[in-house]
């Protein structure tokens, strides 16, 4: 599936208790190829997959173990961050 999503071979996991807040489209939003300049998505989760997901991020949210995590720059100008 990594491949299949132009991802690298090392070691991947998704994060169930923690989801990103962010403004859409943030700055660091960058298109998948220079052939392909309007093309950001790299592609989608198999259904199975993204399912699993959704479970495990409404099992942490029910228990009380979910927690937003801002990212982008409105999370770097709050922590005092400058912009790369």
């Amino acid at each position: 599936m990594k491949r299949r999503l132009g991802l690298d071979d090392a070691r991947s996991w998704v994060v169930t208790s923690e989801v990103n807040q962010f403004i859409w489209p943030g700055y660091d939003l960058r298109p998948v190829s220079r052939e392909q300049p309007d093309v950001f998505a790299w592609g989608f989760l198999p259904t199975q997959l993204f399912a699993t997901i959704k479970r495990g991020i409404a099992a942490n949210r029910t228990a009380g173990r979910l927690k937003a995590v801002r990212r982008g720059e409105e999370a770097e100008s709050a922590a005092g961050t400058p912009r790369r």
